[in-house]
């Protein structure tokens, strides 16, 4: 069975090319077209038509996927400024809320009606004190006592010291980059000092599926080396922002985990300290969401030295067991 050609395979080769062909694009194609006129019949041999059509044909097919792309990343932008502008509504209510809030009087009059089902309730909560005062005590107890970490838990707080605090976007603010990301992309700004509006071919940018290359034309890389994990090309792409930035977006192949650095050679973040918003949590899907949710309240339940959800299953059904065989000593059990 024939295997389908690499669409990939001469990028390496007709990128060395579209470098040394100052006159842009329009030099690339010349400098193609005058190969097949100077070293094939490509002109003559088929015919002035059909050589036409050859070359619309080809023209056409790539034109539809650019568009295609194109539209991808116009929708994209648009979720992004949908997500926004919900963000900054919700920002305005709440902040319209508390405004509100402190307009009303501390002290209001009520009803007779109002005060005896006041009175209800609170002769209600005093009811449930009295009876949630042991386990209260106990928690209080447990609560004092010094939280002991395991062998396991300090190698890891080792293993952690050094690495960066996040910023604001989950990512990293390095000297010559700055890098934010969700569980489902990874965004990087490279900022130039240039004196000139940038154009594509002033950059040289390449996006691989586990390898990144960009900077200035002429000048060392910014970025170069192989990335902390693959990514989806067809949904990565770039683009010159402000005239002098440009702006990397890759789709991650791994949407269920948190990217510690951009390329193997850069400092590490410390992923646990990541506090994804819940706007962002709300975009996935219920079962995503739930992974993503255990996943969080596991890393808090470790950094305070309690169960994680596994773990106090673990224990829940051990305890129901004991509790069901009363006639077996357990003292001298070790449980992991």
């Amino acid at each position: 069975m024939p295997t389908t050609p690499d669409p990939e395979r001469f990028d390496g080769l007709l990128m060395t090319l579209a470098q040394q062909c100052e006159g842009g694009i329009e030099e690339l194609l010349g400098s193609f077209f005058g190969f097949l006129q100077r070293k094939t019949d490509f002109y003559t041999g088929t015919g002035a038509s059909k050589a036409e059509e050859l070359v619309m044909t080809q023209f056409k097919k790539y034109q539809a996927v650019a568009q295609q792309i194109k539209q991808q990343q116009i929708e994209k932008e648009k979720r992004k400024a949908e997500r926004k502008a919900k963000e900054q509504e919700e920002a305005e209510k709440k902040q319209k809320l508390e405004e509100k809030s402190k307009d009303e009087p501390k002290i209001k009059e009520i009803t007779d009606e109002e005060a005896e089902l006041l009175q209800e309730e609170i002769d209600e909560a005093k009811k449930n004190a009295m009876t949630e005062d042991g386990d209260a005590k106990e928690a209080d107890k447990k609560k004092d006592e010094p939280v002991k970490k395991d062998d396991d838990e300090e190698e890891e707080d080792e293993k952690d010291k050094g690495k960066l605090m996040p910023n604001s976007g989950n990512g990293a603010d390095l000297p010559n980059y700055r890098w934010t990301q969700t569980l489902s992309e990874v965004e990087i700004r490279i900022p130039f000092d240039v004196k000139f509006d940038l154009k594509g071919r002033d950059l040289v940018v390449e996006i691989g599926k586990k390898h990144i290359k960009a900077g200035l034309k002429g000048h060392p890389p910014v970025l170069d080396g192989e990335m902390y994990n693959s990514i989806k090309m067809e949904e990565s792409t770039w683009c010159i922002v402000d005239k002098r930035t440009l702006l990397i977006n890759l789709e991650k192949l791994n949407q269920m985990e948190w990217w510690s650095r951009i390329v193997t050679t850069d400092p590490e973040i410390n992923t646990k300290k990541i506090t994804p918003e819940n706007s962002k949590l709300s975009d996935l899907d219920g079962e995503t969401r739930a992974m993503v949710e255990k996943m969080m309240y596991d890393q808090r339940q470790k950094e305070m030295g309690l169960p994680t959800s596994d773990e106090q299953k673990k224990q829940d059904v051990l305890k129901k067991f004991m509790e069901q065989h009363p006639e077996m000593d357990f003292s001298k059990c070790k449980f992991n």
